[in-house]
């Protein structure tokens, strides 16, 4: 007997658009099945600032045609949309109404994709007021930041895809915490024109899907470069690279590049431990003298018109009270210059780079949204970073891995991800139940 097809919600991307064009399945079909599951968990997922589900429904029957025709897309309340408020999950911006598509949005808009809504994030993506998503696994545990709605409705079903940024980790982390696939893609392959600015230098647009073959989607629209990939594991070279600062990994996550290395070696991988030269221990820091510098810059309006009622970490910052000098940023500076070089030799034997992508399982919140200390070093090297799911730590909850690369490799990442998803277990839904959809 064939099996029962799960609810539209839960098809992956590319699983809804095949029956959309098949005549299977209607883009308000889908989109009902998606406000649905919405509905139904909104009360304790809390993953949108801004949804208008009669609004989202009139787009999905006027979706027009394009790849992604009809696909219900979730939209991280940073980014700019013409026809829904971009509030930054700021009291100081409640209401903002830009009236503008940010490019990306834009672009997907033209592909035939449709906005529900507005997902959720930390104040300015940065820090300050926390999203008020829960982990759809458990609502005691944070869904990690920035990003926290977007990784959130997508695991939880609400929404196929949705986008975020990352200048830290708010893109990874929140996809290991969450137990989706995303992707930080190389900086700048994907414009950022349209979403409020953090540190310009570090800025990047990602997304989450519940397949790779999802992710890639995205990034084919995107205007992001096909790159050559192995067709399977075998003989494919992976680089061990436990970063400097392993010594922060919890015991889950040492457990989960175990299994992954375990699992990409049965397959015929050939693994090789990479271990960075010394320079790049000054790499953590170096991210938090560039990106607090270039937030003086683009904090500097709100600065002057909102002074003292910004939120206390970030009034810190734009005060410098770290007394970070013109030479400390110039010295940083050179070294991320270098150190992107040197890793992007160094990377080059290889096909993907396998690393952690959060210290462990989510932790309780929501003040404490995760550390994005194994992130950092990726995004300022702006690397491409994909986060595969399908593991867990001792709680039950997800912990990801992390595939890297050199610079724009990032759709080999992607195909390297999809094989090494399935290999691991499906990842969870949340509530127990097993995914029904193979990691692709």
């Amino acid at each position: 007997m064939t099996p029962a097809r799960p609810p539209a919600n839960w098809l992956t991307a590319r699983e809804a658009l095949a029956e959309m064009r098949a005549g299977a399945l209607s883009a308000s079909a889908l989109m009902a099945d998606c406000l649905e599951r919405w509905r139904a968990r909104d009360g304790e997922v809390r993953a949108w600032t801004f949804l208008d589900a009669d609004a989202a429904m009139a787009r999905a029957e006027a979706a027009g045609q394009g790849p992604l025709a009809g696909l219900p897309i979730g939209v991280k309340d940073i980014i700019y949309t013409k026809d829904m408020p971009t509030s930054f999950n700021s009291p100081h911006f409640e209401g903002h109404f830009p009236n503008i598509d940010a490019a990306s949005v834009a672009i997907l808009r033209q592909a035939g994709a449709v906005m529900m809504g507005k997902c959720d994030t930390v104040e300015f993506a940065v820090n300050g007021r926390r999203a008020a998503t829960t982990n759809p696994h458990d609502p005691s545990r944070t869904p990690g930041g920035s990003s926290s709605g977007s990784a959130a409705a997508v695991a939880d079903g609400q929404v196929p895809v949705a986008l975020g940024t990352q200048t830290g980790g708010s893109v990874i982390r929140p996809a290991s915490y969450c137990g989706v696939y995303a992707i930080k893609p190389t900086w700048n392959a994907v414009s950022a024109e349209g979403f409020k600015v953090c540190a310009a230098s570090f800025d990047t647009l990602g997304w989450y899907a519940r397949s790779a073959e999802d992710l890639d989607l995205i990034a084919e629209v995107l205007g992001i470069e096909a790159v050559p990939a192995p067709a399977t594991l075998q003989g494919a070279r992976i680089a061990l690279c436990k970063t400097p600062v392993w010594d922060k990994a919890l015991p889950e996550t040492r457990e989960a590049i175990a299994t992954a290395a375990r699992a990409l070696s049965e397959a015929g991988a050939e693994l090789t431990e990479l271990e960075l030269p010394e320079a790049f221990g000054g790499l953590t820091e170096a991210h938090r003298v560039i990106m607090q510098a270039e937030m003086r810059s683009s904090f500097l309006a709100d600065w002057r018109q909102l002074g003292e009622a910004l939120y206390p970490e970030l009034v810190s910052i734009l005060r410098n009270e770290r007394g970070d000098s013109r030479a400390d940023l110039l010295a940083v500076l050179d070294l991320a210059a270098a150190c992107r070089a040197e890793f992007d030799r160094l990377a080059a034997p290889f096909d993907a780079v396998l690393t952690p992508s959060a210290p462990g399982e989510a932790p309780l919140g929501p003040q404490d949204t995760g550390a994005a200390i194994f992130n950092r070093i990726w995004t300022l090297l702006h690397m491409p970073t994909v986060n595969v799911p399908g593991l867990t730590g001792p709680n039950g909850l997800p912990v990801g891995v992390t595939l890297a690369g050199p610079r724009y490799s990032d759709r080999r990442l992607i195909a390297l991800a999809g094989q090494l998803g399935a290999l691991l277990p499906q990842p969870r839904r949340p509530g127990g139940q097993a995914s029904e959809e193979a990691s692709l």
